[in-house]
């Protein structure tokens, strides 16, 4: 494990509230950043699954989360120098924010906020401003978000929205009487749009081709209204990363055997929410990790000895799942063990809105107009291939479906006062998604279940 310091550059940008448009600025920054030649790191602030496909094609490497809920305040700087050293080390990384600045757990006075990961990695801020409709009061507001919590460091403005020249002068004016920089100006004529689904952007493995040309527009719009300099030079600022870089070999207990047992992971369109880490902790407990696309593989990997279906959208492609019959029937009388989250979840049951799913689990599931969202602390109810009965979990649900029934005889959490998902024989399946790094033993067990 590293120990020393590493003067890594790193910026977080950040809003004061959700719709700012701090995506827009943070994947068009990965990207403009990239084309002057440099490593960019991207990092994202929540369990946000999204984003990081943005940052991921803007950067040229994998979008990373950094989420104290999840893995706990500990490990957020050694995922960082983790995630900005792999596959080499990056010249400057990006930490985009979620919600507001200073909006975490409900409840929890900020814990997990994006103002909590900037003073755990100690990084600099860069306010995202929707400017729309505001003059001098902008100023007003950003000296707030500057003084909530004085240990956090805003070190410049980018304005957004901004609609005209003298709105401009106007809202620099202001902003200088507080001594606040102003690194850029995007005006509301140069948005460039991407399509939503429920809180976010539609994944990019939805729409590739798309994406692409998303990225690209996002990456031309910050290099020609934001001062990059004036940003590389605010993350220079930032001091050592003096955290030891997170280590999935340490996380699981040594290195175990290479050559192990093949574990098959969902990817594809319909299955875009994985994090990172899940494959490095399985790779370092001996896994063989195998990627399959469910829509267009007919057959698990060869070999394979024990199946992660993650989180995605699968009820925008339930009739292409439907009609891969061969692959659903294979996960029906598969006897390894399972480990399924969300979409994993309503792809093992009977239906989805009607269309057939694997029917490995007796359930059917359809889409609602409610969405289910938020944090939650959780106790394993049973034992099964990744967990212990009464073990605590944190993790986070994320979904707008419902299940019938909405839990097994032997369900696999219980939070709120309620069980939840399924323990069914070899399978582990829920609504709760859960990042492995705060969680190692899960893919430490999984390979061992295998044999």
């Amino acid at each position: 494990m590293v120990s020393t310091g590493w003067a890594l550059p790193r910026v977080v940008v950040a809003a004061p509230a959700s719709g700012h448009g701090k995506t827009t600025v943070a994947t068009g920054l990965l990207g403009a950043l990239r084309r002057r030649g440099l490593t960019v790191s991207p990092h994202k602030v929540g369990p946000d699954y999204i984003d990081p496909g943005y940052h991921g094609l803007a950067a040229g490497r994998p979008g990373r989360n950094l989420d104290p809920w999840l893995v706990g305040p500990e490990r957020v700087a050694p995922l960082l120098r983790h995630g900005a050293s792999r596959p080499t080390p990056a010249d400057v990384a990006v930490i985009e924010g979620v919600m507001g600045l200073h909006d975490g757990a409900v409840g929890r006075r900020g814990y997990a906020s994006t103002a909590h990961v900037a003073t755990l990695v100690d990084a600099p801020v860069v306010l995202v401003l929707d400017t729309t409709a505001q003059g001098r009061s902008a100023a007003a507001l950003v000296l707030g978000m500057r003084a909530f919590d004085e240990r956090v460091r805003v070190g410049g403005v980018i304005l957004n929205r901004v609609g005209s020249p003298r709105h401009e002068t106007l809202l620099r004016d202001a902003l200088a009487e507080v001594g606040v920089p102003v690194l850029g100006a995007v005006s509301r004529s140069a948005e460039v749009a991407a399509p939503s689904r429920h809180l976010g952007l539609v994944p990019v493995a939805e729409r590739a081709p798309e994406s692409l040309a998303v990225v690209a527009a996002l990456a031309d719009l910050v290099a020609a209204t934001v001062d990059l300099d004036a940003v590389l030079d605010l993350a220079r600022s930032a001091p050592p990363l003096a955290a030891p870089a997170w280590d999935p070999v340490a996380a699981v207990g040594g290195q175990a055997s290479t050559g192990g047992p093949t574990v098959a992971v969902a990817a594809g369109a319909a299955f875009t929410f994985s994090y990172a880490e899940t494959a490095e902790l399985l790779a370092a407990a001996g896994a063989t990790v195998a990627p399959f696309d469910p829509l267009r593989d007919p057959g698990l990997p060869a070999g394979t000895r024990a199946v992660v279906i993650g989180g995605g959208f699968p009820e925008a492609h339930a009739d292409a799942l439907a009609g891969n019959a061969a692959l659903r029937a294979e996960l029906a009388a598969f006897d390894g063990p399972v480990v399924a989250e969300c979409a994993g979840l309503l792809y093992l049951g009977r239906s989805l809105d009607g269309a057939p799913m694997c029917g490995r689990l007796d359930l059917t599931a359809r889409m609602t107009g409610r969405l289910t969202l938020g944090y939650r602390e959780a106790v394993a109810a049973a034992d099964s291939a990744v967990t212990r009965a009464g073990e605590r979990v944190r993790g986070h649900e994320f979904h707008r479906t419902v299940t019938d029934p909405g839990h097994g005889n032997t369900p696999a959490w219980r939070f709120d006062g309620a069980a939840h998902g399924f323990v069914d024989g070899r399978v582990h399946a829920s609504y709760l998604h859960v990042h492995w790094a705060g969680q190692p033993h899960a893919a430490r067990r999984l390979v061992q279940a295998c044999r």
